[in-house]
Formats: structure tokens, C-alpha cells, sequence
């Protein structure tokens, strides 16, 4: 075991479980692929691929370093500061709600932004109640980030009351004894 895990890295099961990714990716694949279509399957795999990289990813780059530098420097308390880079840990609090937010929104925009007339004849539901549940999920995300980073942040401050511990004394030597240093 020891020598799979010198060479590999990682542990046997992460190992099984990337093993069972991959079997999972292919069967997919081969799936999609069996349509009467799979041209445009790779269409679409390659142009999400290049939307992303090259538009996406660098859109919300630059909306993560305007943040950042909005927000200012802050710095997460009890953080340890070497004199080097500060720390901007507290920056992951806006992140993830933003990001969860993102991807409900890319999922269901047709439904949240009404563009789908069929929607209520297929499934009796109203469609007029999703922007109104996506933001208020998006409120929920947010505050929840919130609250941890206030715990977090309240849990860092030391307390004022806490007294200094005192080092132990050390023993005495006995006659004919040498102390420990």
C-alpha cells in the first residue's frame, strides 16, 4: 500500500474513485455520441469550451479582481501576516454565494427570466414565482455566508477576560542531582 501511495500520490481510493470518473465520462460520452447527431454534441462541447475560455473565465476574472480591489485590503482577523501578501481568505465568503447564485440562475434562466410559455401547460405549476424564489435564494446564500464569516470572525478575537498562562516551574534539583535544562 504504502509503495501505490509513494508512486501514485494519493490514496487507493482516490485512485478507485478517479478510475470510476473516468468510466463514468466514457459512458457518457459514448451515450451522446450514439444520437443521430454527434456532430453537433462535439459542437457543442467545443464551443462551450471556447465560451468559457474565452469568455467567461476571464469576465469573472476581472469581476473577482474588481471586488477585490473594491472591498480594499482587508485581511481575515487572527490571520498571520509575514510581511508578505496579505491574506484575503474573507473573499471566498462573497464568492461562493455569488457563484451558487450563478449557476441556479444559468440553469433556470428561461424559467426565472419567463422566456418559457410552455412551461405552465406541461406542468401546471405557475411561472411567474421563479425570479422571485431565485432571489430569494440568492438572499438565503448570502446572509448564510454571512453568518459564518461573523462566527468565524467572533471566534478568532481572543478573549479580554483570558488571563496569561504562567509557565510551569520547573522542579527544584534534589542534593547530589543535576537540574534539566
Amino acid at each position: 500500500m504504502s509503495s501505490l501511495r509513494a508512486r501514485y500520490g494519493a490514496s487507493p481510493l482516490h485512485l478507485l474513485l478517479v478510475l470510476c470518473s473516468f468510466a463514468l465520462t466514457g459512458y457518457a460520452g459514448i451515450r451522446l455520441l450514439a444520437g443521430d447527431e454527434p456532430w453537433m454534441v462535439i459542437a457543442w462541447f467545443v464551443g462551450a469550451a471556447l465560451l468559457h475560455d474565452l469568455v467567461l473565465l476571464p469576465l469573472y476574472t476581472i469581476t473577482d479582481r474588481a471586488a477585490q480591489t473594491l472591498l480594499g485590503d482587508r485581511r481575515e482577523p487572527g490571520a498571520q501576516n509575514n510581511g508578505n501578501t496579505p491574506t484575503r481568505r474573507w473573499i471566498n465568503y462573497v464568492r461562493v454565494p455569488v457563484f451558487l447564485s450563478g449557476v441556479l440562475l444559468l440553469t433556470y434562466f428561461p424559467l426565472i427570466l419567463r422566456q418559457v410559455d410552455h412551461f405552465t401547460a406541461y406542468t401546471t405549476l405557475p411561472a411567474d414565482v421563479f425570479l422571485g424564489r431565485w432571489l430569494l435564494i440568492t438572499a438565503v446564500l448570502f446572509g448564510a455566508s454571512a453568518l459564518v464569516l461573523l462566527t468565524r470572525m467572533g471566534l478568532s478575537r481572543p478573549s479580554k477576560q483570558t488571563p496569561k498562562s504562567e509557565p510551569a516551574p520547573r522542579p527544584q534539583a534534589g542534593p547530589g542531582e543535576e537540574s534539566a535544562p
